[in-house]
């Protein structure tokens, strides 16, 4: 299955449910890959990263919109894979996950056999290291 078309279709099918959970139940997922590893002072904390704000990235100014707006956190995952763990310690009542097409569509699953409304957000430019998110049209949503 195409992954594009797949996150597209579970967008639409989870937004209404995603839309009515308050953002205090929800958390945001990022990937590592969104990191600038240069700049970046993240906590690593076992299988992802708490952002610092240090402003090496764009990642601090996520952490801060999702603050501004009452999110419950944000989280640098290292991989899709985590999100399953990630549910479970955190019990969050929605998902907004930025990551490439790949690894949206696993994190997508995992969440619908959890029962969680999952809304996923597509970097801009994806790859391994440097990719990046429009913050614009993320800011947004976080805001909606």
């Amino acid at each position: 299955m195409d992954n594009k078309k797949y996150t597209i279709e579970k967008n639409k099918k989870y937004f209404e449910k995603f839309a009515k959970i308050p953002a205090s139940k929800k958390i945001i997922f990022v990937p590592q890959c969104l990191r600038n590893i240069k700049k970046c002072k993240a906590k690593e904390l076992g299988s992802y990263y708490l952002c610092v704000e240090c402003g090496g990235c764009k990642i601090a100014k996520i952490v801060k919109m999702a603050k501004e707006n009452g999110f419950m956190g944000l989280r640098i995952l290292k991989g899709g894979s985590i999100v399953k763990k990630m549910v479970k310690e955190l019990n969050p009542g929605a998902i907004l996950g930025v990551a490439c097409y790949f690894e949206g569509t696993q994190g997508i699953k995992i969440c619908e056999k959890n029962k969680i409304p999952v809304y996923f957000y597509p970097l801009s430019k994806d790859g391994c290291e440097d990719t990046d998110v429009d913050l614009d049209n993320l800011t947004k949503l976080i805001k909606f």
